[in-house]
């Protein structure tokens, strides 16, 4: 039986090919939330091959596996799989993949815990800066204002979430900078930004050596602030969001000679001010669709046996 590892073969491919692929577009840039879906899509194709592979494998290890995953399948379906024919790869195949899931599962877990728990810990700082005035209720609009010398503006995810802006970021910000900033911040709540950290994380944390991971991470970071950007430069102009990131950041060294953790922002300045032309709306929609499709490639070379086997 040799397809779990043809679905093996379909994942190394995938995951070799997209992002090298990606990274000579020259349109991610231009549509950043084109470029997270389809990211998505590569990722998820790689997850369902292994996915796949590894219940095929475990099909033919074992009969207890085998019986329920071809209960309700015709005769000939289950003669094309040939599942009498794996040797000891299949059982090899079967118990490495599912401890790969299982430690996705175990990593996906931690990150959430962990940004749970250091959520809190912040949330318990703002109410000890800023507690709430009496009569007061937290709600999804709250606007938090703490003393600061630097200035910044975060939003923190939660129930409910807030946003937060420090007195040196009101002093620095003029007329419609603050707004382009909130803009922003509320950007990231509003397309849940935190949920695809946090899975690319898990990801790229518990296997370090698959450099898909570590490149769907870093692109997640860098595209999900370019998705924000362009929420804000809709709205309040991209002139004003520039200067809003240069009035939050120019005291970070950011835009040096020497790189920082936030090297990415004087790129990020640099777009707003030269806006690069967006894609026809027709094209658009052919990437996104054809990024859908990603993930049902390895679905059909999964059912190709059985459907040749009825036709």
């Amino acid at each position: 039986m040799i397809l779990p590892a043809a679905l093996l073969l379909l994942g190394a491919l995938t995951a070799v090919l997209a992002p090298r692929l990606l990274a000579r577009a020259d349109w991610p840039d231009r549509e950043p939330v084109v470029a997270l879906w389809v990211w998505q899509c590569v990722v998820a194709a790689v997850l369902v091959c292994c996915a796949l592979s590894m219940t095929f494998s475990a099909a033919a290890a074992w009969h207890a596996v085998g019986g329920p995953v071809f209960a309700t399948a015709p005769g000939p379906v289950v003669e094309a799989y040939a599942l009498g024919t794996s040797g000891l790869w299949a059982d090899t195949t079967a118990l490495t993949l599912a401890c790969a899931g299982l430690w996705s599962a175990a990593m996906l877990v931690r990150e959430v815990v962990r940004a749970r728990t250091r959520r809190r810990v912040r949330r318990a700082e703002l109410l000890l800066r800023a507690p709430l005035l009496p009569g007061e209720e937290p709600g999804p609009d709250r606007l938090v204002v703490l003393e600061g010398e630097r200035p910044d503006a975060w939003w923190l995810p939660g129930a409910p979430p807030q946003l937060v802006v420090t007195t040196a970021a009101l002093a620095r910000l003029k007329g419609r900078q603050l707004d382009a900033v909130l803009a922003h911040e509320k950007g990231h709540a509003q397309a849940r930004h935190d949920w695809l950290l946090h899975c690319s994380a898990a990801l790229a944390d518990g296997f370090p050596q698959v450099p898909v991971f570590a490149a769907f991470r870093d692109e997640m970071h860098r595209l999900v602030e370019l998705a924000a950007d362009d929420v804000a430069s809709r709205r309040f102009g991209r002139l004003t969001t520039a200067l809003a990131l240069v009035q939050l950041n120019e005291d970070r060294g950011v835009f040096g000679p020497c790189p920082t953790p936030r090297a990415q922002i004087p790129q990020r300045v640099h777009r707003l001010l030269t806006p690069p032309d967006r894609l026809p709306a027709a094209r658009r929609l052919r990437l996104t669709a054809a990024a859908a499709l990603v993930p049902a490639v390895p679905v059909l070379v999964a059912f190709a046996p059985g459907l040749r086997a009825l036709g």
